[in-house]
């Protein structure tokens, strides 16, 4: 039998009490992840500890999270953390919600960086967003150098957020693209905006996530082209450069590659889902198997 939302007080409130108004709002198995994120328990162990109480300020704040979930706004934001990488990273409105091809794009960049580059490689993240990307290359090597710039104050903000969490030293800047930018990097690594205004977008997407952070001129290759027709500028002379990308966008991000860069080296690369999400670019490298 469900308990309704009127009929629940906010004390002596079991985990299975929650659940069950939970259900109400929610597939089960999110609104599992929901109430284990909020008690800092394992979603899998609930089960073992249905009787357990709550506290107050956890059980209001649960509550707080299904009425904003149910007014159409993402477990991300009603929650303030998603989870990226094995770190939990703080994310509102004024940034968009980390996504797992971004990982996959963190996991090849990490591949490539260890494979190529010393520990104390000079990175720049561009279009840092809440910082996901710089910031977890960050934690899994303390000795990079990593550089954080978006050109949105609220996002400068959301990364600073992230990077006393995380407790990492890192440069945040925030700039236009280049525009405050005036060192040189090894790497550059970008997951610009890049959905086109002809793109189908989710309405929850659409109505909570900052379109500043989606939409790109040019069929969505707006930043791309800005990115590539300058970089070089602020590369050092061996170099990579890592770029999520659309699904539908490699061949056009390659064509602006190769008007824009001489002698470089291209690898495109799918995610899990066999989509292409990935371009990573090489200057004065030399790939091995």
């Amino acid at each position: 039998m469900k308990i309704k939302k009127e009929n629940l007080r906010v004390n002596n409130l079991r985990i299975e009490d929650l659940l069950c108004l939970g259900n109400q709002v929610l597939h089960k198995d999110q609104n599992k992840l929901l109430l284990a994120s909020i008690i800092d328990k394992n979603p899998l162990e609930l089960n073992l500890h249905l009787n357990d109480l709550v506290t107050e300020e956890k059980v209001l704040k649960y509550k707080e999270c299904l009425e904003s979930i149910k007014k159409g706004e993402p477990i991300q934001y009603a929650l303030g953390k998603t989870n990226f990488y094995g770190f939990d990273f703080y994310v509102d409105k004024r940034v968009l919600i980390p996504r797992f091809e971004t990982e996959e794009l963190v996991y090849n960049a990490k591949n490539y960086l260890d494979k190529y580059f010393s520990n104390d490689v000079k990175i720049l993240d561009l279009c840092s967003g809440s910082g996901c990307i710089g910031l977890t290359l960050k934690k899994l090597n303390n000795n990079f150098d990593l550089t954080l710039s978006d050109v949105s104050h609220d996002a400068i903000d959301v990364i600073n957020i992230n990077s006393k969490n995380l407790e990492v030293d890192v440069k945040i800047i925030e700039s236009d693209l280049f525009q405050n930018i005036s060192s040189k990097f090894d790497v550059i690594i970008s997951n610009p905006p890049y959905v086109s205004e002809s793109d189908e977008v989710s309405d929850i997407v659409l109505k909570n996530e900052p379109h500043l952070a989606l939409y790109a001129n040019n069929d969505g290759l707006e930043f791309y082209e800005r990115i590539l027709k300058s970089c070089e500028n602020y590369l050092n002379d061996r170099y990579l450069i890592a770029f999520e990308i659309g699904n539908k966008q490699k061949d056009k991000i390659i064509s602006l590659i190769n008007k824009y860069l001489k002698n470089v080296k291209i690898i495109a690369k799918k995610d899990m889902q066999e989509r292409d999400r990935m371009i990573f670019i090489f200057k004065n490298i030399d790939l091995v198997e």
